[in-house]
């Protein structure tokens, strides 16, 4: 009997809740860290980030208008979708990023446990970044988190999986849509991330991932004026992305210290806006 040959997979862009092959027809291999064939991926174009662009528009209000309870459960499914697929997680970071098998593990069981995090965050935001303020007469006056939109996120291209899942998921505690561009070493397993959305009750088109050439795709989508936020803690020079987000005045996160919690919770503040509400006393 001949021996059989690996199917190999040609990893998709996520874009409006499918997976499509770049408009372009371009395509690229990825190789692991020890230089053997990894898988191949689409390479995005300029045309797919206004694709993705427009997607995340129409998916955001809709996220938006679900309960703070409802987004929690969406995003709880996700991880029980990462979950299942551990290891195949694990496999990629361990051969993309070159790690060991344990510390691969350790990291994608870190990750799931990100996501489990920020789930729990939907409903409790709002207190945390709102608040009832005092004035001077018979009213009730509060502050409320808005989201600002559609945020554009240059994930990390190496590191752990927590740095990856909390560039992709903390806009959308905060209601936001996410559009990432996506790096080599990290990036299959956040296209396997997107994957996951197809199936884990997010509306089509809030999460959208695209792989490619982070210097050609990065400067297209900072300069979107469609994008309301710009998350460049995974660019390497984020300085020239910032320039042109300013041009249309996007919101920029340029450095976040590290994976802990509190960094975490600094990107849940980034991309909201504040609404203050009037309301008479006994009314």
């Amino acid at each position: 009997m001949s021996e059989r040959l690996d199917v190999r997979k040609t990893y998709k862009l996520v874009i409006g809740g499918a997976f499509v092959r770049s408009e372009s027809g371009r395509s690229e291999p990825v190789t692991a860290a020890d230089g053997t064939f990894l898988a191949n991926v689409a390479r995005a174009s300029r045309k797919d980030v206004r694709d993705a662009v427009r997607a995340a528009r129409a998916a955001q209000p809709g996220w938006w208008g679900a309960s703070a309870y409802n987004r929690g459960q969406v995003l709880y499914r996700w991880a029980e979708m990462a979950e299942s697929r551990a290891g195949e997680l694990a496999d990629l970071l361990a051969r993309g990023a070159g790690l060991a098998p344990a510390p691969a593990r350790a990291s994608v069981a870190a990750g799931i446990d990100r996501l489990v995090w920020h789930a729990g965050w939907t409903d409790k935001v709002t207190s945390v970044l709102g608040g009832a303020n005092a004035v001077a007469g018979p009213y009730f006056n509060f502050s409320l988190p808005v989201p600002v939109g559609v945020v554009g996120v240059v994930a990390p291209c190496a590191g752990s999986l927590t740095g990856l899942v909390d560039a992709l998921v903390a806009p959308l505690v905060t209601g936001n849509a996410v559009v990432a561009v996506v790096g080599e070493r990290l990036g299959l397993a956040a296209l396997v991330l997107g994957e996951m959305t197809a199936t884990a009750d997010l509306p089509a088109g809030l999460v959208n991932v695209l792989s490619g050439r982070r210097e050609e795709l990065g400067p297209i989508l900072a300069a979107h004026e469609d994008v309301d936020g710009l998350d460049l803690t995974g660019a390497d020079d984020p300085g020239p992305l910032a320039e042109l987000a300013s041009q249309s005045i996007t919101r920029v996160l340029a450095r976040v210290a590290g994976d802990e919690p509190a960094d975490a919770l600094r990107r849940l503040r980034a991309f909201v806006d504040t609404t203050t509400v009037w309301h008479t006393v006994g009314a």
